[in-house]
């Protein structure tokens, strides 16, 4: 007789129960029909700039690369590549006076939401998505994210900058163009301050990143996914979605601020093989991803940015919304080989 496995996380006090007695196989997931967003008119789409709030970042064409640039009040570029503009429904919202007149923190279990909340509109195609743009646009994608949170993590009442994007209605994404978000905050979220705290301790004992600790392990393991000259994908150990997946550098940095020209394009290169892989396996899947990072400079010597993709192929139910602990039914093993083969292919 087998038996189901447990598995804890890499970092986090979170234990996930890999069901290899009831698992499936991934394929399994694949729809012939996902929901999709109602159509109408698309306040993202070039021609519709008036319907957003005045750009913050607009990447231009100016010869063979980019001009940077803002919106005004009552003005609007047109032509664009890339768009970043204010949430019309922002979770965080900036300042309106000096933040040191300010107390962020009005009492231990209640603070104001302080910070910043963005759309970046990825490109002027509706369809944009990164499983079928073209390289070049990824990479400008890339580099708005980087100067945006270059920008963001800047301001004094910055702790975090969460950039993060949902594909498909079922993964909470309202809007069907092409887009990420980006939320900065004033405190770090709890998931990435364990990850500091745990890979700090690492640091003091080993004087080893513990992510580049893990990448070790996993470039020779069955979960290995993907790799190429600068980036490294596979599923973790202790996946709670299934067919969830990781994308690390292989360079140690605790940012994406330190990346090269050379290195956005490899990125760009591995997103579009991991997402469209994704999308020729299971049909254009739901999934949301997010990046982990860490902005503090004290964190560079022993934090790993990355990048977690969680298809949403499953419901979470009452046991693991209950106990925290979750149930994944399809082994990050398989999800690996399913992958890996789908993108070669």
């Amino acid at each position: 007789m087998t038996f189901n496995e447990v598995r804890k996380d890499y970092l986090l006090d979170r234990w996930v129960v890999i069901a290899t007695e009831r698992g499936r196989r991934p394929t399994d997931f694949a729809k012939k029909e996902r929901k999709k967003a109602k159509k109408g008119v698309c306040p993202l789409c070039p021609g519709n700039e008036h319907m957003t709030p005045p750009a913050v970042l607009v990447y231009l064409k100016s010869g063979k690369g980019i001009r940077k640039a803002e919106d005004e009040k009552s003005f609007r570029h047109k032509n664009w590549l890339i768009r970043c503009i204010p949430n019309l429904y922002p979770a965080f919202a900036p300042p309106k006076g000096k933040i040191s007149k300010m107390r962020i923190m009005k009492s231990s279990d209640l603070a104001v939401a302080v910070g910043h909340h963005e759309v970046l509109v990825e490109s002027p195609v509706h369809d944009g998505h990164p499983a079928d743009a073209k390289i070049s646009q990824l990479v400008h994608v890339i580099n708005a994210y980087t100067d945006r949170l270059r920008e963001l993590s800047a301001k004094p009442y910055v702790k975090y900058v969460s950039i993060f994007r949902n594909h498909g209605l079922e993964a909470g994404a309202s809007l069907s163009h092409a887009h990420s978000q980006i939320i900065a905050t004033p405190f770090i979220p709890k998931i990435v301050e364990e990850e500091l705290k745990v890979s700090r301790k690492f640091w003091t004992k080993n004087e080893k990143c513990v992510f580049c600790n893990i990448l070790e392990k996993e470039l020779n393991g069955p979960r290995l996914i993907l790799e190429n000259s600068g980036f490294v994908v596979f599923a973790p150990w202790a996946s709670i979605h299934p067919l969830e997946f990781w994308i690390f550098p292989k360079r140690h940095e605790a940012t994406l601020l330190g990346m090269s020209q050379t290195e956005v394009k490899t990125f760009a290169e591995t997103l579009k093989a991991c997402f469209n892989g994704l999308k020729r396996l299971l049909n254009d899947p739901p999934y949301n991803s997010g990046f982990h990072l860490a902005i503090n400079k004290d964190a560079s010597k022993h934090y790993h940015w990355h990048l977690e993709v969680y298809p949403k192929l499953a419901i979470w139910a009452g046991f693991e919304k209950s106990t925290g602990m979750y149930i994944n039914t399809v082994t990050p093993e398989a999800a690996a080989e399913s992958l890996r083969e789908t993108i070669a292919s």
